[in-house]
């Protein structure tokens, strides 16, 4: 038995035990219902309505007490609806999210602040990790988000949306011999310095190195940290040239540090914010999607709520120019 022919049940009954009527209303085809009242009648064993040649005569004793039954259990389903769509627009509960360093501190902080705006009983968690340990927390069922770039194979739970692009920027102290080059920065260059850059991903191949290997290079890499404000304090100290994201180029940082452009000498890296397949999906959290990628529009929203696979996930984005995240002074821009 199912809902949609206790639904088409009722409304032969309320369209007078015409059909056609019936069908019209609940727009499909009079074939159609007249087959799932078939359906239902073999089902149950008994005859709902009485016949007069092709058209329904009436309604049977066992009909009057299936179509009161039936009326009875439309009502809890539009109850459940109702509910539903109550719990949906709720605006309290809590959010948690499992993010980088990188993310937390230098994209998540405005985006915060104008969810807080709009839901201010919705209590945040933010957790900080590497990719590992974020995959850690989704298995561990901590998180509702996950926030990372790259890594998709530790996160086959969840639904991938893809948010924007970014490339990497050089950081070295002012009077740095690099900055005298006044060419493009080149790998070859770099090879020639000491590197203070991100933990390299225990599993994966790390896209900084790959770079390197293309060219026929091995990195010096003297120093990895989790977070950019770390590499920062040990380019300071003159422990190499340090390797940031781009958004991670503070403006505040120019008064010792000086940020070279490295866009074209490494992969350009996609950041995704990330959900488990079978999340119900609250308003605040869709909203905080938007937030977070701004280039959903609303269709694409909506949509999202019933995908139910990355490929669905895919398909919504295939045709989407992402942005691309800057540091200081640069807004988020259409990507080339």
């Amino acid at each position: 038995m199912k809902l949609q022919q206790l639904k088409y049940l009722l409304a032969i009954f309320e369209n007078g035990l015409n059909i056609t009527a019936a069908a019209e209303r609940l727009y499909t085809s009079q074939p159609g219902v007249s087959k799932q009242l078939k359906l239902l009648e073999e089902e149950l064993g008994v005859q709902i309505f009485t016949r007069k040649g092709k058209s329904l005569g009436g309604v049977t004793p066992a009909g009057e007490r299936i179509i009161e039954r039936a009326r009875v259990i439309m009502q809890e389903v539009d109850n459940i609806r109702s509910l539903a769509a109550d719990y949906y627009e709720q605006e309290d509960g809590s959010l948690s999210i499992g993010t980088t360093h990188t993310q937390a501190r230098y994209v998540l902080p405005e985006i915060i602040a104008e969810f807080r705006k709009r839901f201010p009983n919705v209590g945040l968690n933010l957790h900080q990790g590497t990719s590992e340990q974020i995959a850690d927390m989704v298995q561990g069922n901590k998180i509702d988000f996950a926030i990372a770039t790259g890594s998709q194979h530790l996160f086959s739970d969840l639904l991938l949306v893809p948010s924007y692009h970014w490339d990497r920027s050089i950081i070295v102290p002012h009077g740095h011999p690099l900055t005298g080059i006044d060419r493009k920065i080149t790998l070859h260059d770099l090879a020639d310095y000491p590197l203070v850059t991100y933990v390299f991903s225990f599993s994966g191949e790390s896209s900084l190195k790959r770079a390197f290997a293309d060219e026929g290079l091995e990195p010096n890499v003297g120093f990895t940290a989790r977070d950019a404000d770390v590499i920062k304090t040990y380019v300071r100290m003159g422990l190499g040239v340090g390797i940031v994201a781009s958004m991670a180029a503070d403006c505040a940082d120019k008064k010792d540090l000086q940020v070279i452009d490295a866009e074209g000498l490494f992969p350009r890296s996609t950041t995704w914010i990330g959900y488990r397949r079978d999340a119900v999906m609250r308003r605040y959290m869709l909203e905080f999607l938007q937030l977070f990628a701004p280039h959903m529009e609303d269709k694409q929203l909506d949509d999202l709520r019933r995908a139910s696979t990355q490929e669905a996930v895919d398909e919504l984005f295939h045709d989407r120019q992402l942005p691309l995240r800057g540091g200081c002074g640069d807004t988020v821009t259409a990507a080339a």
